[in-house]
This record gives C-alpha cells, sequence and structure tokens, in this order.
C-alpha cells in the first residue's frame, strides 16, 4: 500500500468516524461561508466605518460540559459597553439572569440593524467549524452568569451550544430565563438531527419576524 493510499485510508476513516450532526455542522457552515463572505466582509466594513473600536467582539462563554470558549461576533455596541453592563443592569427587559435592554444606549445604529437581523452572529460559523459551537444547541452563557445557574440549568451544558436553538426560535429575548432553561432542557432530552433539521427551518422564519431581537 503507497503512502497516498493509506492516508486517503485515514481520511476516510476520519470522516467515518463524524457524527450526522457534526457533519451537518460542517457541511452547512462551510456552504454558508462560501455564500455569505460578501455580505460579511460589507458587515465588517460597515462596523468599522460607523464606530470606534474592533470590528470582532470576542467574549468568554461557558460550552460543552461547562469548560470555557471564546465566541466571536460583529461587535454591535460601543467599544466600552461591557464596562457600563453592571449599570445597566436594574434596565433589563427580561425576567431572571440574562441582561436584555430593549433600547439599550451601548448598542451602535449599525449594530441595532445587525442585531435585528442577527447578522453580528455570522463569525460564529468559525465557531461551528472549529467544533466549539454547534449550528443548533442552547445559547452559550457568559461565564459570570454561567455561575449564578441553578443546578438543573447545568443539564444544557451536556451539548455544544449553539448559534439558533428552540429559545430563538420561540421569541428570543422575550421569553424569560426559566422558560428558556426549559426549552433547552427538552431539546437535551430529545435531540435527533431532525429536530435540528426543524430549528434550522424556523430559524429564517424568526429572524424575517424579528421578536425579541434586540
Amino acid at each position: 500500500m503507497t503512502m497516498s493510499s493509506i492516508e486517503t485510508s485515514k481520511q476516510a476513516r476520519a470522516w467515518i468516524g463524524v457524527s450526522p450532526k457534526r457533519l451537518l455542522d460542517l457541511t452547512l457552515s462551510l456552504a454558508a461561508l462560501a455564500v455569505a463572505w460578501p455580505l460579511i466582509v460589507l458587515t465588517a466594513a460597515a462596523v468599522a466605518l460607523s464606530s470606534r473600536g474592533p470590528v470582532f467582539f470576542v467574549q468568554r462563554r461557558v460550552g460543552l460540559d461547562g469548560n470555557p470558549f471564546n465566541m466571536i461576533k460583529f461587535r454591535s455596541m460601543l467599544q466600552d459597553a461591557e464596562a457600563n453592563r453592571e449599570q445597566l443592569a436594574e434596565l433589563s427587559d427580561r425576567e431572571g439572569l440574562c441582561l436584555k435592554i430593549k433600547h439599550d444606549p451601548r448598542i451602535t445604529r449599525v449594530g441595532r440593524f445587525l442585531r435585528r437581523w442577527s447578522l453580528d452572529e455570522l463569525p460564529q460559523l468559525f465557531n461551528v467549524i472549529k467544533g466549539d459551537m454547534s449550528l443548533v444547541g442552547p445559547r452559550p452563557a457568559l461565564i459570570e452568569e454561567g455561575a449564578e445557574y441553578p443546578e438543573r440549568a447545568h443539564l444544557r451544558h451536556r451539548v455544544l451550544p449553539g448559534i439558533t436553538g428552540l429559545w430563538q426560535v420561540s421569541g428570543r429575548a422575550e421569553v424569560g430565563f426559566e422558560e428558556m432553561i426549559d426549552l433547552d432542557l427538552a431539546y437535551v432530552r430529545n435531540y435527533n438531527l431532525r429536530t435540528d433539521i426543524t430549528i434550522l427551518f424556523r430559524t429564517f422564519r424568526a429572524v424575517w419576524d424579528g421578536r425579541g431581537a434586540y
């Protein structure tokens, strides 16, 4: 057997070992990047020209089995937004943990448009390709918020966090914390590939409707 055939055999075995969910993630993420790269470039330019600060916003989040990872987004807020987070906590429009302010003064004009159409999430396709995230799963919690989760809520960390999920297609920020956890745990308990595909299709409608997108 030649070295090239041995290498091909190793690659074939590696692909056979890839789960259907991982294969779906890789296939759709690579396809999305191939199609959406002009939009990604335009979005990056809009962020860079609209306000001071980096184009990308990288934040530590809770990943699989509670392990932290760096999640990447297009920056949609002012450069010093994180420093003012605690001062705005009492303005949250959402019940329970997870700060969500409908008219958040830290969000830039371009950022508000990006959030309305979920364009700020596009860079997370690279998180999916890397294996830190999946296309579908519970949204990754902030490290400090995850530390305050009740015990049952940590069960959501048994699967990879996702770009979209049951929470996103059920109203996003308009869904309270406890209901979000219920949806996440329902996903963890009943996951199958058909569920992921259904949620992906429902995501397009959710983005179009814009409910809870702030």
